[in-house]
């Protein structure tokens, strides 16, 4: 936790990191998918500018992280601008054309409803159940 920066640790805790990085790995013991977790302290102004959407920051994001390399094109990323309040739920093709914008919109309105709640990690670990379950009815692990 003391490598991850000051506004990280406001954010969430050593616990709160702990219970993420758990439902993961739970998670990804059922699928064959990918799941991660990206933080950032704000979107960067030059894409706030041209697009203020997260889910298109996600989506660069999703591809540095070289998450649209899966076999099947079935990671997904959960993607929040904590010091901008902005967050997206961003599936690869593969997944995405099995549960469609709705199941992500979904998931990242009950993430909202938590994050405005004050409890971060209960929104972070009920989002990853939930995209857990949805990828392990469409590629459980073998």
């Amino acid at each position: 936790m003391a490598g991850h920066p000051r506004w990280v640790r406001r954010f969430l805790s050593e616990d709160d990191f702990a219970a993420i990085t758990a439902a993961i790995a739970r998670a990804e013991t059922r699928t064959s998918a990918e799941i991660r977790v990206h933080l950032e302290r704000r979107v960067p102004r030059r894409l706030l500018r041209r697009t203020p959407d997260p889910l298109t920051r996600a989506r660069h994001v999703f591809v540095s992280l070289g998450m649209h390399r899966t076999s099947e094109r079935h990671g997904v990323l959960i993607y929040l601008a904590v010091g901008d309040r902005k967050l997206a739920v961003a599936g690869d093709v593969g997944i995405h054309g099995r549960v469609g914008t709705r199941h992500w919109h979904d998931v990242r309105d009950r993430m909202v409803e938590r994050l405005r709640g004050g409890a971060p990690r209960e929104a972070i670990v009920a989002a990853i159940e939930a995209i857990g379950a949805e990828l392990a009815a469409h590629y459980p692990r073998v």
